[in-house]
């Protein structure tokens, strides 16, 4: 056997998953070609830049430039590659379902690849795609190459680090020794390897993002019925969460959840019951109550302010969570979209965001810092718990605001303080 430090790996898709996938793969001591159809971003990594916002990303890229490589060849990418990944996007299509013709599209273009032990596909896909992916790769003459499903448990922020300090590595394979030949590409990373069979472990990304989607969304309803009872949801969860069957995780009550998998997978998930028949109650109550919690924020203000038409909200954080540029299913966005509706006129700001793309946010004017999107602001939204708006001046924001109304989407501020220094403010299942 070949020692592990010489393993070939292609790897499809240069987005966020393509590019953490390689790198971390590269930082294991593999020799890695990341292709991807976009020139523009090839043209870019080979530069030496990195086209998204990934911390440690750059350097760890930086730090394996000697085995880590990008094309826009398909041919440089397979030469001698022993293991191909495909790491595109599925993004939802008009029916809902998973929009699959990028993982296709890459499949067939392994044809005549014989030489390939294994295609490893970390998409988030629906349950039944590897039996579908097997017939292609028989199709295209890879009958001797293992098809496995090896999904990522990686949150943008810290997808570097949740790679390489995973809690588990899910391995699901049609045959065992390329099952093997994954796992073995994983040896230098401290984690359990659960292997399954190829559909449950299509199953388990899914799974596993929609019961955490689940934990927020109770977390919101909960939240919600302490602003009626007057209870305080962070003295609830707090308390419920020390509880050992349950733990704190992801019962924090905010805006809603947003990015690229919680909702994808989520609807997702949805879609792919619907399918065999089955109306999954829980899951879609689950994606109401979100789609309503991004929603009551424009509410709330209505209730201090009456009608917004012509008033000035500035929204603080655009990206769907600190750390990371990601506008994909920001609940920015939905909030933005909603006060236009209304006649408002946005103001925005954040560290990282990009929304030189985002429909909602064209007609929005964008600061360089919180203090002055809100001044002469009518309202103003904690939309996203960046670190930065806690050491925000916030006695001269609200002198310099036209009315010192503030709804914290993030329970990021102290109440108390907050009014002390004279703002109406409000915040989620708080009194």
């Amino acid at each position: 056997m070949a020692d592990r430090q010489d393993r070939r790996v292609a790897v499809f898709g240069a987005g966020y998953i393509g590019l953490v996938t390689g790198a971390c793969l590269a930082e294991l001591g593999h020799r890695v070609v990341v292709r991807d159809i976009d020139p523009g971003k090839v043209r870019t990594l080979q530069a030496g830049d990195v086209p998204i916002y990934e911390p440690g990303l750059g350097d760890m890229i930086a730090r394996n430039k000697e085995r880590l490589r990008f094309t826009l060849d398909i041919g440089e990418a397979l030469e001698g590659a022993e293991v191909a990944y495909v790491c595109v996007d599925t993004p939802p299509s008009v029916s809902g379902d998973a929009d699959l013709s990028r993982v296709w599209s890459v499949v067939r273009s392994l044809a005549g690849a014989a030489h390939l032990r294994a295609v490893v596909v970390k998409s988030t896909v629906p349950v039944g795609t590897g039996a579908r992916a097997r017939a292609a790769l028989d199709e295209a003459g890879l009958t001797g190459t293992g098809y496995v499903s090896n999904p990522e448990f990686t949150a943008e922020g810290r997808a570097v680090s949740d790679f390489m300090h995973p809690d588990r590595i899910v391995i699901g394979a049609d045959d065992p020794a390329a099952g093997a030949l994954v796992a073995e590409l994983h040896e230098g990373i401290d984690a359990p390897v659960v292997t399954m069979d190829v559909r449950s472990a299509e199953m388990v990304k899914l799974a596993a993002n929609a019961l955490l989607a689940t934990r927020i969304s109770f977390a919101n309803e909960i939240a919600t019925l302490c602003e009626n009872t007057g209870a305080d949801v962070t003295e609830v969860l707090g308390a419920v969460g020390l509880d050992h069957r349950l733990g704190p995780h992801f019962l924090r009550p905010g805006i809603g959840w947003g990015g690229s998998c919680f909702p994808k997978d989520s609807e997702a998930l949805r879609q792919l019951a619907s399918n065999t028949g089955f109306h999954p109650m829980l899951l879609s109550a689950v994606i109401d109550v979100n789609n309503i919690q991004k929603r009551r924020a424009i509410q709330r203000l209505k209730d201090v302010l009456g009608d917004l038409a012509g008033r000035e909200i500035a929204l603080l954080g655009m990206a769907f969570k600190p750390g990371t540029d990601d506008m994909r299913e920001a609940p920015s966005t939905v909030l933005a979209s909603r006060l236009a509706a209304e006649g408002a006129h946005v103001r925005c700001w954040d560290p990282l965001a990009r929304h030189d793309k985002a429909e909602p946010w064209l007609s929005a004017t964008r600061y360089a810092s919180p203090e002055e999107a809100m001044g002469g602001a009518d309202a103003a939204v904690v939309v996203t718990e960046w670190p930065q708006l806690k050491d925000v001046d916030w006695t001269r924001a609200a002198t310099a605001m036209r009315q010192p109304v503030l709804f914290d989407g993030r329970n990021l501020l102290d109440p108390v303080r907050m009014r002390e220094l004279g703002f109406t403010y409000m915040s989620v299942g708080r009194p």
